[in-house]
């Protein structure tokens, strides 16, 4: 994986992953993410791939955010369930194995297109009270990692995944 250059958040979760795997890391300082780092993740792409590796939480989707607007990337989700050590929420808290899973399973998020409208999703039955199973089976399909009703809908868009392919899955 050393041709890869992994986006994480901050110290912590570099002195947590350069101990797992062989990768160059860039950490933005959290959500404060500044446009001398934006303008160097976007000279950097130019000749390497780059996985962004940020907390499942709403600034690591902010941070996200930010990153694809600008940046052609790769995105590797840990599930919120093995990102915890009952204290904090974060990959730096997050076990070596689910670490692993996520680098393994990253994936390409492409413009937001809404490839699936809202009526669409709410009718597959993944918002509202017991649509927890259904989004971790849908989740887990795409390695889109653990996902709210709307977290999943934004990423299910973002990978230009239709209502057909949800649909078959569930």
């Amino acid at each position: 994986m050393s041709k890869y250059v992994i986006v994480v958040e901050g110290t912590s979760d570099i002195n947590k992953l350069k101990n797992l795997i062989d990768a160059d890391f860039v950490s933005v300082n959290g959500s404060a993410i500044s446009e001398e780092i934006l303008q160097y993740l976007e000279e950097l792409s130019k000749q390497r791939e780059i996985i962004v590796l940020t907390d499942p939480d709403y600034p690591g989707e902010q941070i996200r955010k930010k990153i694809s607007q600008r940046v052609k990337c790769y995105h590797a989700f840990v599930d919120r369930k093995h990102a915890s050590n009952g204290k904090k929420l974060g990959v730096a808290e997050c076990d070596k194995e689910e670490i692993i899973r996520a680098l393994k399973d990253f994936v390409f998020l492409g413009e937001d297109n809404h490839s699936i409208s809202f009526n669409e999703f709410c009718s597959l039955q993944l918002t509202g009270p017991n649509s927890q199973e259904r989004r971790e089976k849908v989740a887990k399909h795409f390695s889109l990692g653990h996902c709210n009703s709307k977290t999943l809908f934004k990423r299910l868009n973002m990978l230009n995944i239709t209502y057909q392919q949800i649909k078959e899955i569930l």
